[in-house]
């Protein structure tokens, strides 16, 4: 059956059955933007379909779960927006649950226990790989003198064609469970690359527990699957190679298949596996640089899926109701960082002013502090701190390590001037420092405009304290001082002689906002001391 027709008949029974996808995480690191999207896809899928989904935490790696990064998948997958049903289901809590269906193929003689050690496991596989062959286990397979130990017969007549399972008695300390090979291919429907099949020889005799109430990844994950209904199993394609060994266990127990979906990879601009040498990786990385969960979720659904337009921008409602797998390519997706920066852009430009202010004051918070480290930090003792900060308190906020009190009207007005610039939110700290420092540092040669000499920078300088001292400060109004300065700069021939003396002298930056709405912000009084001070540098 081709991949469209496919689909289309997976549809029809989409229509017939409810959809239930997961999303099933393991809590031994923070959630990667790879894991977040794939959470993504499985939501707008089971949305779209008026189905559910299902948050699980695949916990049973004891030694390197921790629950600081179950709490940081929860609370990151809640921050996008990725609405789970029901409860959060937690695989180290259903090892009762795994134990009664090891003991139904132990049972049923569809599993047995493997006494093989590692020495012995070792020698084979290197006798595998001089003979180019996959290195498997075919422990079911193998005569009594190669075990060394005594087999009873299987009882064949209850288990399906092809397959042989001896079954021991766990007389030896060190054992696993494994599940015998299948004689035939074991062949599935993929919903998006369409066909896949497996050689049996190729996967061996698989080991799905340690013991009677340990079970391993693959064993674990059918009877998950199967007890929360999961109808689609939406995941990365690196686990395509889980699938036929999920598949044996599924038969084995004689339950039913889900449909599979298997996402290509996020690859790094360079075409490699997406790591931290590339950047951030974790959600929380994102969401501490100021990226809006609006444009991570934009951005992840556009790795690996398109719409069939030229439309770029969607909210979470526009997405599920354009999602479907028939969009999904098969090759990999290559992350961009610069196409991450614009969906953000867009989201600020696009918030309200208000909303945009309380939440960059933090980051200017955690600038300030930076700033005047070796100054007596402003009520804060960390800025480690500064994600934790509450919110201002009668509309005025400590800003700087003097002691100073912002209104926080004032603040909305440096905000604004920063909103078209801003990429994310981690860059207001830096864009607008010189507004809240006391003493700007920059090399006098940045005051130079062309080839102006000392005397006549200084008179330039001189010339636009008069012209500023001049004006009242209720007319410190951006158009009202472009009106007055403006004409002055046009009569010296070339404007910059006189305005970007103006610039670097109150900003101390080479590209800043213009400086009329600078002027206008900062006020007459800090205008004429920052540039009293200009002069005294050329001197």
């Amino acid at each position: 059956m081709s991949n469209s027709n496919l689909l289309k008949k997976n549809s029809a029974n989409i229509r017939k059955s409810q959809v239930r996808t997961r999303i099933a995480p393991s809590p031994t690191g923070a959630l990667h933007i790879g894991t977040a999207r794939t959470a993504l896809f499985n939501f707008l899928f089971a949305r779209r379909n008026k189905g559910k989904f299902y948050l699980r935490i695949e916990d049973t790696d004891t030694e390197r779960s921790r629950p600081e990064f179950e709490k940081d998948i929860v609370d990151n997958l809640k921050w996008l927006g990725l609405k789970w049903d029901g409860k959060v289901v937690k695989q180290s809590s259903r090892r009762k649950i795994y134990a009664k269906y090891i003991k139904k193929l132990l049972d049923s003689n569809r599993a047995f226990w493997c006494y093989h050690t590692k020495e012995e496991l070792e020698k084979e596989k290197k006798e595998q790989q001089k003979r180019g062959e996959a290195q498997v286990h075919f422990c079911s397979h193998k005569s009594e003198p190669d075990l060394q130990f005594p087999i009873p017969s299987p009882k064949t007549d209850s288990l399906p064609a092809g397959w042989r399972a001896p079954r021991v008695d766990n007389f030896r300390t060190k054992g696993v469970i494994r599940l015998p090979r299948k004689k035939e291919k074991i062949i599935f429907d993929d919903l998006i690359r369409g066909k896949i099949e497996f050689d049996p020889n190729q996967i061996g005799d698989i080991v799905i527990a340690k013991d009677e109430e340990s079970p391993l990844y693959n064993l674990a994950v059918v009877v998950d699957d199967y007890e929360t209904n999961i109808s689609h199993v939406i995941r990365g394609e690196d686990h395509i190679s889980n699938t036929p060994k999920q598949i044996m266990i599924l038969e084995a127990l004689g339950m039913r298949k889900p449909r599979y979906a298997h996402i290509p990879l996020t690859l790094a601009p360079d075409k490699t596996k997406l790591s931290k040498r590339h950047g951030a990786t974790a959600i929380a990385e994102y969401k501490e640089l100021g990226y809006q969960p609006e444009a991570l979720n934009n951005f992840m659904a556009f790795l690996g899926w398109n719409p069939g337009n030229d439309k770029e921008l969607f909210s979470l409602e526009e997405l599920i109701k354009e999602f479907s797998l028939e969009r999904m390519q098969k090759s990999a997706a290559v992350f961009n960082i610069e196409k991450l920066d614009w969906y953000n852009s867009h989201y600020i430009k696009q918030m309200p002013l208000k909303e945009l202010t309380k939440k960059c004051i933090p980051y200017l918070l955690h600038s300030s502090l930076r700033a005047n480290e070796e100054s007596e930090a402003i009520s804060r003792k960390s800025v480690g701190l500064f994600r934790r900060l509450p919110p201002p308190r009668n509309d005025e906020f400590e800003i700087t390590a003097t002691g100073k009190i912002v209104d926080i009207k004032w603040l909305e007005k440096v905000v604004r001037l920063e909103q078209e610039r801003m990429k994310k939110l981690s860059e207001i700290g830096e864009l607008t420092k010189f507004f809240f420092q006391d003493k700007l540092e920059y090399e006098p040669e940045l005051l130079r405009w062309k080839n102006m000499n000392n005397q006549e920078l200084n008179n330039n300088l001189d010339k636009l304290y008069n012209l500023l001292s001049n004006i009242e400060s209720k007319n410190f109004a951006s158009d009202k001082l472009m009106a007055i300065l403006m004409p002055e700069a046009e009569k010296m021939g070339d404007r910059g002689q006189l305005l970007w003396p103006l610039r670097a002298s109150i900003t101390g930056l080479r590209a800043s906002p213009g400086p009329f709405e600078v002027l206008s912000i900062l006020g007459k009084e800090r205008a004429l001391k920052r540039i009293k001070s200009a002069m005294g540098r050329l001197n």
